[in-house]
């Protein structure tokens, strides 16, 4: 639609039509309220028998929870490449991604620090870690910057969004609560200047601030593997190979997403078909880089192929976990880079569908990373159980690993169902509208 066509107050309307609780939305709550429960029920079997009814064991300690655990902190770091790193480029055709890219910082973000718990055997002893941290430990690292990047993308999702929620507390045919909501969050907004500027310098800081905080939760969580001299882990580029791997993670979370709101909340003037060609070269452009540290990370050891490194990239290559190794690194990586390139494909449903296929294989890709390097220990594995040699997942561990899925989903549905998923003041200037009225 040409930009001259838009006025405020179909911005306004366009932007806030989903705010409502129609049938769809609580037949959606209802089905993800029904996996919560069904796998909290999987983790009170686990606080009640212990880990024992996971599939971790002595030599296989870190099962699909710290593989999750991995993913999530990944996906959360879309939040800085796109508000942070593109927003402070000034390239304009991504402000109507920016609240949807945070959306998904605070959902992952949240979630990853739950995540972490489902690994504990004795979760109510999780206190201890801020009460007795120590700080050569990269686990006290790792809750801190979690904490803080959360922290952070919060405000970036929530101060920019101020004057929205002041036009939002009008709106009519919302539920009296909701409108509360918006009164109390819109901190008294006025639109007036000094206003605007608090905002407009707070949101720099934070953008600025973000950039380490972000680059430090992901690599700072290589370190947890890199410190250790197992082979697999044994690595000086697992800091930017998971920092690279998280964006190519959080690009295609962020695909996904625009194409469920632009067309289930009737957004198509707003995320076009632009958008999502910008999105997918991004994508394509993070991916090629991930490409490139994936070719290193392999080639490097095979090189020098000292004997662990051996039997670990023999597992890797053509033993136990040949077929996934190659599913991901081709099916998940090198075919989504070659049709990327190709513009048909970075329409939003051929897009779609490729993000869909890479997050799959982002998940897989951290079972890869974490599980095969504990299958071959330094001390012989002898006069002990098949499955204590070989890691395989139990059905309570699955459905705990379930848990995190449902309640990231729970997290991105309220806040894009009880909040604008496009800032509309910032759209309206976008689209050259003057008379605006943010208050």
């Amino acid at each position: 639609m040409d930009d001259k066509n838009f006025t405020f107050e179909k911005i306004t309307s366009d932007l806030t039509s989903h705010i409502r609780l129609n049938k769809s939305f609580m037949i959606w709550m209802a089905f993800l309220g029904g996996g919560l429960l069904v796998t909290l029920y999987a983790y009170m079997l686990q606080l009640r028998d212990g880990l024992g009814v996971a599939g971790v064991r002595d030599y296989v300690s870190w099962g699909i929870y710290l593989a999750n655990f991995v993913f999530f902190v990944a996906s959360s770091l879309i939040g800085m490449l796109i508000s942070a790193v593109i927003g402070l480029m000034g390239m304009k055709w991504i402000n109507p991604i920016t609240r949807i890219a945070e959306i998904i910082a605070i959902g992952f973000s949240a979630v990853a620090g739950l995540v972490i718990v489902m690994d504990m055997g004795r979760p109510e002893r999780l206190a201890y870690v801020f009460i007795y941290g120590r700080f050569q430990s990269p686990i006290l690292w790792d809750v801190t910057v979690i904490t803080t990047y959360f922290v952070l993308s919060f405000l970036l999702y929530f101060l920019p969004m101020i004057p929205d929620l002041s036009i939002s507390k009008r709106l009519e045919n919302i539920p009296s609560w909701l409108r509360k909501i918006y009164k109390i969050c819109s901190l008294n907004w006025a639109n007036k200047p000094e206003q605007n500027q608090v905002i407009h310098r707070s949101v720099r800081i934070l953008l600025i601030l973000l950039i380490p905080a972000a680059l430090s939760i992901h690599t700072v969580t290589s370190w947890l593997f890199a410190v250790t001299s197992r082979a697999g882990w044994d690595s000086t580029i697992f800091g930017p190979y998971f920092v690279t791997g998280a964006f190519v993670a959080g690009c295609a979370a962020v695909i996904i997403a625009m194409f469920f709101f632009r067309n289930n909340y009737k957004l198509h003037d707003y995320l076009t078909d632009r958008h999502f060609n910008n999105m997918g070269k991004l994508l394509v452009l993070v991916s090629v880089v991930y490409l490139y540290f994936n070719f290193n990370e392999f080639l490097v050891p095979g090189y020098k192929l000292k004997r662990a490194d051996a039997i670990h990239l023999d597992a890797l290559l053509t033993g136990h976990h040949a077929l996934l190794f190659w599913l991901v690194q081709i099916g998940g990586l090198v075919i989504p880079i070659i049709l990327l390139f190709i513009r048909k494909m970075r329409k939003p449903l051929p897009l779609l569908i490729i993000s869909i296929v890479m997050i799959i294989a982002a998940w897989f890709k951290r079972y890869i990373i974490v599980i095969p390097t504990q299958e071959h220990p330094f001390l012989p594995v002898q006069h002990v159980p098949l499955n204590f040699k070989i890691y395989t997942p139990t059905l309570v561990e699955i459905l705990i690993t379930l848990f995190s899925f449902f309640l990231l989903l729970t997290i991105i549905t309220l806040l894009s169902k009880f909040f604008p998923v496009i800032p509309m003041c910032e759209t309206a200037k976008d689209k050259g509208i003057e008379n605006i009225k943010c208050e």
